[in-house]
């Protein structure tokens, strides 16, 4: 089993969605196109950061940043580059995630690196469902393997809400340890 049949196994599972051939078949058969689904995050952005300072040890330290994300869409919106640089008490951050759209799949790959590493993460896998989207996939956190679950939430027009999550058990449980809130720099009248 290779690691993309496994994250998209993963994100079925933990995303509460049955394994089954009839379910697969309903989510292969879909009619919905996402090739458009992060329309809603084009553009300037105010963008405040909740970073949990030390995740999965039980630790409850939180902290902030403040800053700009841009996105820009790519091949006609089958993918689009998103660009965050914020500054807080813990130093600053720069990164930048490349999502792209899958057609065959219709899910799509977030990749994400930043400005220490200069390396891509492994892609979190997943797709957009009643006006959300949650991504999955493995990831690594001082030498153990873990779950990773991204998220798009309260998507409106001039805001959303994006949030990261670990697992250690497999799924079981989640920790968020990052949350992003990002407000149109200049608001839309949609």
């Amino acid at each position: 089993m290779n690691i993309r049949t496994l994250a998209l196994g993963l994100a079925l599972t933990l995303g509460g969605l049955p394994i089954n051939a009839g379910r697969a078949a309903d989510i292969v058969a879909a009619p919905h196109d996402g090739t458009h689904d992060f329309d809603f995050h084009m553009g300037v952005w105010k963008t405040h950061i909740s970073r949990l300072v030390h995740p999965l040890s039980g630790s409850s330290e939180w902290t902030a940043y403040d800053g700009v994300s841009t996105v820009r869409p790519v091949w006609n919106g089958k993918a689009s580059l998103f660009e965050l640089e914020a500054s807080g008490s813990a130093g600053h951050l720069e990164g930048v995630g490349l999502r792209l759209y899958d057609p065959t799949a219709r899910q799509w790959n977030l990749n994400w690196t930043n400005s220490s590493t200069g390396k891509l993460d492994a892609p979190m896998v997943g797709e957009f469902r009643d006006g959300r989207g949650e991504f999955y996939g493995p990831d690594a956190l001082n030498g153990r393997t873990i779950l990773v679950r991204n998220g798009f939430y309260d998507i409106k027009a001039n805001s959303s809400r994006f949030e990261q999550a670990f697992s250690a058990d497999g799924g079981k449980t989640w920790e968020t340890n990052w949350i992003m809130t990002f407000d149109r720099a200049t608001p839309t009248d949609k």
